[in-house]
């Protein structure tokens, strides 16, 4: 199970990464001392209380009021820490590669309807603003990480807002996808060139995000159990 869940997080991170438009091959960025300390303070937390949950708003709090009060010996293993991370963060960067051109960019409408968001992107629109005002030092890694053990921890009955607001969004999604495609066959939508050939691929685009979004939610089925 906790392999299981690991694998959801890491998933989730991913999802969250590339939907802030961050390149997941591109080197993971160098952490904070501050950074650094929050992820001492939870390692020793769980050692502490290994089955206990944890209220990440509460214990970010808890963590930025103990760093304010720590001394400048006390902050300097830290500051150590987060100069080697940002030695290991120049290196990688040096011979990282942006991928360009590898694969060719479907069309996409801009009038087409955009596609509704999951339960967790919805979580994570309420939560980022709250985890980086608490958190300043931490990375966008480090926050998607944040966000997905967050996630993960929540109750099957605390998620179900979240999850009715997507499907509520899912099926106004549904809606205003039929009445652009019906729009589209009338001739009032559809691109003058090659109109056959780009409605495939607005099908095939939609049907990727259909399968996109039964894995989502295979994966909060499996949170939940």
């Amino acid at each position: 199970i906790n392999q299981k869940r690991a694998a959801t997080t890491m998933l989730l991170i991913r999802d969250f990464q590339i939907c802030m438009g961050k390149d997941p091959t591109k080197p993971r960025g160098k952490m904070s001392s501050y950074a650094y300390f929050v992820q001492t303070c939870r390692e020793e937390h769980k050692k502490k209380h290994p089955d206990a949950s944890v209220n990440f708003a509460e214990f970010s709090k808890k963590c930025s009021e103990r760093w304010k009060t720590m001394s400048a010996k006390e902050k300097g293993k830290f500051e150590d820490m987060a100069r080697q991370d940002k030695a290991r963060y120049d290196r990688e960067m040096m011979s990282y590669v942006p991928a360009k051109g590898a694969k060719t960019k479907k069309f996409k409408d801009p009038n087409a309807p955009k596609r509704p968001p999951s339960a967790f992107f919805i979580f994570c629109s309420e939560f980022r603003p709250k985890v980086k005002g608490e958190s300043p030092g931490l990375t966008i890694g480090d926050v998607a990480k944040r966000l997905g053990e967050m996630w993960n921890s929540t109750s099957a009955e605390d998620k179900q807002p979240f999850e009715k607001k997507a499907a509520k969004l899912k099926e106004k999604y549904g809606k205003d996808i039929a009445a652009y495609r019906a729009k589209g066959k009338t001739g009032g939508g559809a691109p003058a060139k090659a109109p056959a050939k780009v409605e495939k691929k607005m099908d095939d685009d939609d049907d990727d995000d259909d399968d996109d979004e039964e894995e989502e939610e295979d994966d909060d089925e499996e949170d939940d159990e």
